[in-house]
């Protein structure tokens, strides 16, 4: 994974992990690459300064440590960045999706593949349904050409 320091049109500094150079590449050709300030999509790599481990000495030295000056307050806090417009606009809307999928589906835990393929094959009576797969199950359900859709999990529900 490759970190990048970016930069949007409006001078908004972020950061975001692509799995290589040429996914990034490949992302922000696409217009995926959007600040998460203001939503541009004009987003650019800022210089960034190399990370070099060091094996020269085992522990920091205190001289290193810029001091602070006498009565100063605290560090300023880090500002947060609220998400663009759109972004909600996109996360209510799935999770709209999501509690539908849940108030009118049935949840079979982890035998959603195996009634999933029993459906496509006519031997169980088509539902909604909604469970757990593994990621091997879910590739031999796509593989066969058994339509599924996982349910969108939003930052939300991670935290």
């Amino acid at each position: 994974m490759i970190r990048y320091d970016l930069r949007c049109a409006d001078g908004h500094d972020f950061e975001s992990w692509f799995p290589s150079s040429a996914s990034y590449d490949a992302q922000r050709a696409r217009g995926l690459v959007a600040c998460p300030a203001c939503g541009s999509i004009a987003v650019e790599k800022a210089v960034m300064a190399p990370a070099v481990a060091r094996n020269d000495r085992s522990t920091p030295r205190a001289a290193e440590a810029p001091a602070a000056a006498p009565g100063a307050d605290a560090p300023p806090a880090v500002p947060t960045l609220a998400p663009a417009p759109h972004q909600e606009a996109l996360r209510a809307v799935l999770r709209e999706f999501r509690a539908h999928v849940v108030r009118t589906a049935d949840y079979v835990g982890d035998d959603f593949a195996r009634l999933a393929r029993d459906m496509h094959e006519g031997g169980t009576e088509h539902r909604a349904i909604y469970g757990e797969a593994s990621s091997d199950e879910v590739q031999a359900l796509r593989d066969d050409e058994i339509e599924i859709m996982p349910l969108p999990a939003l930052p939300d529900d991670c935290n």
